[in-house]
């Protein structure tokens, strides 16, 4: 039995504007509209056969990710582990390694995917991931190393040494490298870039924790002990997992690891680690430039355009970045890209809600779209999904009024609950219980104005909720 573990999370600060806190890189599409995470799903389901897919990704990823697979995955082949806070890579596979083993044995092999990652050739990839499971058979903890193209000092290394069959055995694993460091490895054939993909038996996995980090799997035993029954969907007790250690599966076990194997894996890859990266996806046109959405460029050269909306025009540009989502824009030389982590930093630090919040926000009943955020009111288009419901909730510091713009309305407003169809609108004053909710089959739409002197969703006071956010 082969599951592919996918591995959702991360921030992804090098990719903003586009990605952000409740909208990660897993998220984002592609030129040809498809998203990371939905490419990753197609690769694990080349290799699952009909067995699960288990997912581990943030609680309050869940129903993005939900989504994602709807037409994609039968819901009963879909098994996803909710962590409650960020934590690292060594921690997930550790919950993981414990699920599987407990529902399938721990001779069920553990194929570990990040949803960040694109690759295009999918017989490649099928290939390598069969090799892989030849050396996982026979008790090795495998990764993938990627045959390297370039001397890419972005990448962590791997260096390789006698052959295993279908691998080689794992000599060392290398930080990144320096510029000459890099191109010594790649003249020497003896190195693969780290790609974070692995293949093991669940037992394997966890002799391994037992052996090299003991105090990590006593915690993530103590975590799994409390985890609720059922299928589908199971959320970790935050207080237990946050007793995990914050560690990668590199550092916790592969490089203390004995017995230990890589695939040189020459399927096409690439981790989508930066707006430079994307910028090189495609050969872009004669000058160079690539562009994404409306945009114009007179006199530019290898520039990287994306807009999801307005029209970007560029005159005299040479290897530049811009990225406009509408309520931000990024400008960037492409080879300082990696950098704009330190915005996100900024961001943070002034607690400015665009290092989180996009201008139009995802949330398990649907959708809202700022359309005006000024001091004195903000402005929202909800979209509501057929038969989803807001929870119950009141606000402190601001009331609403409500418009219909398409489809009707069930509303309710302190003990009154009515219907409203289009162009009918409601009050709802400070302080006063209210819920919305779509009772029909179709979408519903409406305008929200909130007046009053703060606007943040922690004036968020919920008394129900059928998503768990009480």
């Amino acid at each position: 039995m082969l599951i592919p573990v996918i591995l959702s999370g991360g921030a992804g600060t090098r990719l903003w504007p586009v990605s952000r806190k409740t909208y990660p890189k897993p998220f984002m599409q592609m030129a040809d509209g498809v998203s990371l995470l939905a490419r990753t799903l197609e690769r694990a389901l080349a290799v699952a056969g009909d067995t699960e897919i288990l997912t581990v990704t943030a609680r309050e990823h869940f129903f993005v990710t939900r989504d994602e697979y709807r037409e994609r995955l039968p819901s009963e082949r879909a098994r996803y582990l909710l962590e409650p806070l960020g934590r690292n890579t060594a921690p997930a596979l550790a919950m993981a390694a414990l699920d599987v083993a407990a529902r399938h044995g721990p001779g069920a092999m553990l194929l570990v995917l990040p949803a960040d990652h694109l690759i295009r050739d999918l017989d490649a990839f099928t290939a390598a991931v069969r090799d892989a499971e030849t050396l996982a058979r026979e008790g090795y903890l495998v990764t993938f190393g990627i045959v390297p193209t370039r001397p890419e000092t972005g990448y962590g290394y791997i260096r390789a040494g006698a052959e295993l069959g279908p691998g080689r055995a794992i000599e060392a694993f290398v930080e990144k490298p320096d510029l000459a460091t890099a191109s010594e490895y790649l003249a020497s054939g003896q190195y693969v870039w780290n790609s974070g993909m692995f293949c093991f038996t669940a037992g394997d996995l966890l002799a391994a924790f037992e052996s090299l980090a003991p105090q990590l799997l006593d915690a993530a035993r103590a975590c799994h002990a409390r985890l609720p029954p059922g299928d589908g969907a199971v959320e970790f007790e935050r207080e237990s997992f946050a007793a995990l250690p914050d560690i990668s599966i590199d550092y916790a076990v592969m490089e203390k690891a004995s017995k230990r194997a890589v695939i040189a894996a020459r399927f096409d890859w690439n981790d989508i680690g930066s707006w430079k990266a994307i910028s090189e996806l495609d050969a872009g046109d004669a000058q160079g430039n690539r562009t994404l959405g409306p945009a114009i460029l007179v006199d530019s050269e290898n520039c990287y355009v994306q807009s999801q909306g307005r029209l970007v025009a560029g005159v005299g540009l040479r290897d530049l970045v811009i990225v406009d989502t509408g309520d931000a824009v990024l400008v960037s030389s492409r080879e300082k890209a990696q950098a704009v982590k330190h915005v996100v930093d900024e961001l943070r630090a002034r607690n400015h809600e665009a290092a989180s919040l996009h201008q139009t926000v995802k949330r398990p009943w649907g959708s809202y779209t700022v359309l005006e955020d000024a001091a004195d009111c903000k402005v929202k288009r909800l979209v509501v999904k057929p038969g989803q419901v807001l929870s119950l909730q009141l606000h402190h510091r601001r009331s609403e009024h409500w418009t219909v713009v398409h489809g009707i309305a069930k509303v309710r407003v302190g003990d009154d609950e009515f219907l409203l169809h289009r162009n009918q609108s409601v009050y709802i004053p400070m302080h006063t219980l209210h819920r919305l909710e779509n009772p029909t089959d179709e979408d519903l739409a409406l305008i929200e104005v909130q007046c009053g002197d703060y606007f943040g969703e922690d004036d968020i006071v919920r008394l129900e909720d059928r998503y768990g956010r009480v």
